[in-house]
């Protein structure tokens, strides 16, 4: 009975550490630079850079230009459930939420604010 007992504990335990283990790399995955597309806001298509790290376990970004990688905005606030993110920031007097699901090991689908298609891709950093 006691072996039964120790059995099932370990058992416990292993899926106890693959289920954290699992949810880290679920949200470790937007981590670095996405090249982000929003098709169709009132100002036309527009293209940035979505900038995320990890800081104090919370993710944290800026929001760049995509031509001269300069600042538009600070991040604000990130939300992590499973594979999707949703990421807040103020730009052109606007509060916005950028919205994005994992597609791929190297693209993002979403949407800004509920009502612009947005797309993304990594950014790999040359070697």
């Amino acid at each position: 009975m006691k072996k039964l007992h120790v059995f099932i504990t370990g058992v416990f335990l292993v899926l106890l550490v693959s289920v954290n283990l699992k949810a880290q790399e679920k949200t470790d995955y937007f981590i670095g630079k996405w090249n982000i597309f929003v098709a169709g806001t009132p100002n036309g298509d527009v293209k940035f850079i979505l900038s995320l790290e990890r800081k104090d376990g919370l993710l944290t970004g800026t929001v760049n230009d995509e031509a001269t990688n300069a600042e538009i905005s600070k991040v604000t606030k990130v939300e992590e459930k499973d594979q999707t993110i949703t990421a807040y920031f103020f730009a052109q007097g606007y509060d916005l939420t950028l919205y994005l699901d994992k597609k791929d090991d190297t693209h993002v689908v979403g949407n800004l604010s509920n009502m612009f298609d947005a797309t993304g891709e990594r950014i790999t950093e040359a070697k």
